[in-house]
């Protein structure tokens, strides 16, 4: 590798420009094995470049320790992590290249901004507890967790630096003698007995990242590392500073035996229970009474096993459960003019006479299923399989396994075919609408996003080109890099027939967007646009989007950009929407936010209409049809609100079902369609209601 020149002295004076074929840009920083720059692959896709010191290059044992940290970060999910592209652990330097994931690490962002609020610490815990049940299930324990190796990126936080980790059954094995970890992050087995360390390791690190969040220290503080393994091994920890309604789970994690800690697991469930606490009785509105009232089931019974129709149900009383709070990647709703009616489209009237009715999609699987209305039916997916369903009464019209599995967000209708995505889109597959039978498929490059436009889906790959693919036969209709992007989101709006292509800058100063024809590939016109923006709907020649800051994706304001006559139009919100996702109607934008908050933001007048406070701790992308806004929670309420005046006006019960205790990302969206709306439920069923009563739900 031919050497370039580095500002300073030292072993790292000279730095190599090429880590493989990938050429190294700037250097992000660097820690005591290695440098980690920020690279660039050919066609672009930045990636973080971890290059060893040379002095350990030459050391066998770190060289076998290195090929460790690469097999462990390749076995974890990049859901948690930053996903590995490519490693070479034998080269005269060895290296590894990830993904570049933007956002400060944790100890940053308390260095530069201080302390988190006890919002932004619960989201934290659950985020990084679930990361490591990720780390954990795949035979892995990481043993360094501290908050420089937590990466606070807009869609949660991701767990770094896999160099000192092992396999449970590794036979790598610390020297006597020799501690590897970082003191006040370590557990006392990591100073007694270093060969014995397991997952319950990661738990305590949990726990003193989180005091550290919290206060901006340790829960063992002291400036000799020898002071502090001594606390760690023998004093209780101090949480002075730290939420009341954490501290005692924070205190377990912390506990000197490793089998008196929860699990990530047990630390989810628990978090359940205290992001509940959050939620506000006074959105509850008053149960119904009289005639044609139903009786209430409990909240946490199970809806039954086979579809069956239901009466009316009064609304959920205050024992009913919120959603807990974690940062995941929430599904992407795949919809276009051709696709199925999803949020904000005018409902069909059809006749009067209609009977709620519950349904499911994969008998004996729970979780929540991904629903579209298109071609006249309800389409579903599922635990790998796809179902249709009559929308009037829930009967089942056919049901479809598909041999890769279904992930990525629910079926659509393109050119009159069911196209469900497979395997996190891998695949394409095209389904008869009436049988359920294949009619074209195609497979994709791993890395992959799909996003339908009418007829067309567009299909944009790891280094940034874009394919057009006609739904009706699967075939390629043009293939290119769309100019200005370097590897763009792609996003579309029902009753629209463009798709945009968006990419933020690197320090989220500009956003540049590029309205595209799907069936041609080309660019009707192109924007750069001030900040970080998340584009969420269009209507009457603008297009809508949410201003988003912070690490945690806080919205700041919505704006509205009109192409005809390049004009932007910003209304800030009052008070930043945490994590929000919205619906546009009209003039209107409709925002629920991670912790409850619902408002509605007026473009035309330039003013927030109303905020109301919900019982949700984390919902889904609202819907509308002008009279309400319709959301399901992760408990499997659907909830509806007087688009006018922001009230409650009814909601379901909830629908737990046997996977009550897993901690879950935002639901999916309600179906709105035909004047029904039809909702998931993680007991895995599927059930409909009337949309213009949701008193009488």
């Amino acid at each position: 590798m031919t050497p370039r020149r580095n500002t300073g002295a030292g072993a790292e004076a000279e730095l190599p420009e090429y880590a493989g074929h990938y050429r190294l840009e700037s250097r992000l920083g660097s820690g005591g094995m290695g440098v980690v720059h920020l690279a660039r692959s050919t066609s672009g896709m930045k990636l973080a470049v971890k290059v060893v010191h040379a002095e350990f290059a030459r050391d066998p044992e770190f060289r076998g320790r290195f090929r460790q940290e690469v097999a462990a970060a390749r076995k974890v999910s990049g859901a948690f992590t930053a996903p590995v592209v490519d490693a070479d652990p034998d080269a005269d330097r060895p290296w590894m290249a990830t993904l570049f994931i933007p956002g400060p690490t944790l100890s940053g962002e308390v260095k530069r901004n201080g302390p988190m609020d006890s919002g932004q610490v619960r989201r934290l815990m659950a985020g990084l507890a679930e990361a490591l049940r990720d780390i954990h299930r795949v035979g892995v324990v990481h043993r360094d967790l501290k908050p420089s190796n937590v990466l606070l990126a807009e869609d949660g936080p991701k767990v770094i630096d896999f160099g000192i980790s092992r396999p449970k059954d590794s036979e790598l094995r610390t020297e006597t003698g020799k501690l590897i970890g970082t003191p006040p992050f370590m557990a006392p087995e990591q100073f007694r007995r270093p060969r014995e360390v397991g997952p319950a390791a990661d738990v305590f690190a949990l726990g003193s990242v989180m005091v550290h969040a919290a206060t901006g220290r340790g829960p063992f503080d002291s400036d000799s590392p020898y002071v502090v393994a001594y606390q760690v091994v023998h004093d209780e920890p101090d949480l002075t500073g730290v939420p009341d309604d954490l501290a005692p789970l924070v205190r377990r994690c912390l506990a000197k035996e490793p089998e008196d800690r929860p699990t990530p697991d047990e630390l989810m469930r628990e978090l359940r229970s205290v992001a509940a606490s959050y939620d506000t009785q006074a959105f509850i509105p008053a149960q119904r009474s009289g005639a044609g009232a139903t009786p209430q089931p409990p909240a946490d019974q199970p809806a039954p096993a086979v579809r069956r129709r239901v009466g009316r149900r009064v609304a959920v009383g205050a024992g009913a459960l919120g959603l807990a709070v974690v940062a995941t990647l929430a599904s992407v709703r795949l919809a276009g003019s051709d696709a199925p009616t999803p949020a904000g489209t005018h409902p069909r009237t059809r006749e009067a006479s209609f009977s709620s009715w519950t349904a499911r999609p994969a008998p004996g699987a729970s979780g929540m299923a991904q629903c579209a209305y298109g071609a006249g039916k309800l389409l579903c997916a599922q635990s790998g399989t796809v179902s249709a369903f009559s929308p009037a009464d829930g009967e089942l019209v056919w049901r479809r396994p598909l041999a890769t599995g279904s992930g990525g967000g629910p079926p659509v209708v393109s050119a009159g075919l069911v196209q469900p995505l497979t395997n996190g889109g891998s695949q394409l597959v095209a389904l008869d609408p009436g049988s359920g039978g294949e009619v074209w498929k195609r497979r994709l490059a791993p890395g992959t996003a799909v996003r339908y436009t009418g007829r067309t889906a567009l299909v944009a790959e790891a280094d940034g080109r874009v394919t057009g693919v006609d739904g009706a036969s699967g075939r390629t209709l043009w293939s290119r890099r769309i100019a200005g992007q370097g590897r763009p989101t792609l996003v579309s709006f029902p009753g629209d027939p463009l798709a945009y292509a968006t990419s933020t800058s690197a320090d989220g100063s500009s956003t540049r967007i590029a309205a595209v024809d799907p069936r041609s590939g080309d660019v009707r016109w192109q924007a750069r646009l001030e900040g970080t923006l998340e584009p969420v709907g269009t209507g009457g020649g603008s297009v809508s989007f949410l201003s988003v800051g912070s690490v945690y994706g806080e919205t700041k304001a919505v704006v509205r950009y009109t192409p005809a006559t390049r004009s932007t139009r910003r209304v800030a919100l009052p008070v930043a929407s945490e994590a929000a996702q919205a619906t546009v109607r009209g003039d209107v934008v409709y925002l629920l936010a991670t912790g409850g908050s619902l408002e509605a933001v007026d473009m035309g007048a330039r003013k927030q209409l109303w905020r109301v406070e919900t019982s949700v701790s984390r919902g889904s992308a609202p819907v509308a049809d002008g009279r309400y806004v319709y959301f399901t929670a992760g408990d499997g309420r659907l909830l509806a609100v007087d688009a006018r005046k922001g009230h409650l006006v009814g909601q379901t019960s909830a629908r737990l079902g046997a996977d009550s205790a897993k901690v879950m990302g935002a639901p999916p969206a309600p179906v709105l369609d035909g004047g029904h709306v039809y909702a998931a439920a993680p007991d895995g069923t599927v059930f409909a209601v009337a949309a213009s009563d949701p008193s009488g739900w």
